[in-house]
């Protein structure tokens, strides 16, 4: 089987396509992907091949960010899929996605949910596609009317066909449930390594602080991670902070002896022995604690973290803390209220067993699933 995967730049997006990409080579199918300029050096880094496609003139998406920054946060997200990835995206990749699909010819395109060029060019050469989730049902199911405008430009029912295409997911369904008709749920295989001892051997509960692999380029990052380095910084624990590529660990100065911080770290590795994340929200992040059974504070910042954050808190598995420094967005801020929430969060999650009674039944929910490959076999053969 051929198989071409499809998505946009960042890298929250393209990971969800990794596991099953990782199914396909092992399966001996042939695999395509096709992504953004800003994706070419982790593609470069695998063992596919890929095509690079086109990006929005940075004129043009600095203006719809500018816009959007003028919004309040639901009109703002709402503004970034329906013009970013929705009118821009679409016709940057356009182009790229047409070709392979009218000279490879694959018999199968997987999308992540935001990429839709690749959908209005299998529906030009009539080859079946699916989305894979990078964000919960509700928020995507939401966000979908925005861009039928967008897609139906480009040929009548496009945009009602994307909606009835099979939908996979990694979050299990008790917290996440779907509203799209055929919805097919899969789980990673994790393969933890050791995590190397920097707290000199002590046991303490371990506490993770990430924002993921893109918040760290904001302008207010190394100020969100110093409130999240407060909030628990006094707490009995060990506490790990990654990153991301965008800051380096030497810019938050000498830390206490439980305390370490690093660019970044493998996180099966990090929640093979975490007691608790702390992070922003993302799905990424709220996938991979929730299949390992760790209970979770959310902080969210923007897009679908508000949507996730809700999720987590709603189902008992964690804890959410909505940031009242700052505009919001790109420009957060964490107040001292916020901080000393935080703080109490983590607490409260360390010493109720329930949220990581409730963490495990998610975590066995989730094993439950079909393994990528299981899940390529049902859409493909």
């Amino acid at each position: 089987m051929r198989v071409l995967f499809a998505s946009t730049r960042g890298a929250g997006h393209f990971y969800p396509l990794v596991p099953l990409i990782d199914a396909c080579a092992a399966r001996g199918d042939e695999v395509l992907v096709v992504a953004p300029p800003a994706l070419e050096p982790v593609l470069a880094a695998r063992k596919q091949p890929y095509r690079i496609g086109g990006e929005p003139p940075p004129e043009a998406i600095a203006d719809v960010r500018a816009r959007a920054m003028g919004l309040g946060p639901d009109d703002g997200v709402f503004l970034m899929v329906s013009e970013g990835f929705g009118r821009l995206g679409t016709a940057a990749m356009l182009p790229a996605t047409e070709e392979a699909c009218r000279d490879w010819r694959p018999d199968l395109v997987l999308h992540e949910t935001f990429e839709f060029s690749s959908v209005v060019a299998a529906e030009r050469h009539g080859i079946p596609h699916a989305r894979v989730a990078v964000s919960a049902g509700r928020f995507t199911a939401v966000t979908d009317p925005l861009v039928g405008p967008v897609l139906d430009a480009y040929g009548s029912g496009i945009a009602g066909r994307l909606m009835a295409s099979p939908y996979l997911t990694r979050l299990p369904a008790s917290m996440d449930p779907s509203p799209y008709d055929v919805t097919h749920r899969y789980h990673e295989e994790a393969r933890p390594g050791a995590l190397p001892d920097w707290w000199g051997g002590a046991k303490e509960p371990l506490v993770h602080l990430t924002l993921g692999s893109e918040a760290g380029a904001l302008p207010t990052a190394a100020g969100l991670y110093r409130g999240l380095l407060e909030a628990v910084g006094a707490l009995p624990v060990r506490v790990l902070l990654t990153t991301g590529h965008h800051l380096d660990p030497a810019d938050f100065g000498p830390q206490p002896p439980h305390v370490r911080v690093e660019s970044w770290v493998p996180q099966e590795d990090v929640l093979r022995e975490a007691s608790v994340v702390v992070c922003h929200g993302g799905s990424g992040t709220v996938y991979g604690a929730l299949a390992a059974g760790v209970p979770l504070v959310c902080v969210p910042l923007f897009a679908d973290q508000p949507e996730n954050a809700r999720l987590v808190a709603g189902t008992g598995a964690g804890a959410s803390v909505t940031p009242t420094g700052g505009r919001g967005g790109e420009s957060v801020t964490l107040s001292a209220d916020d901080v000393r929430g935080i703080g109490a969060a983590v607490e409260r999650i360390l010493t109720e067993p329930s949220f990581r009674e409730r963490a495990g039944q998610l975590a066995e929910e989730v094993r439950n699933t079909p393994s990528a490959d299981g899940l390529l076999g049902v859409l493909g053969g």
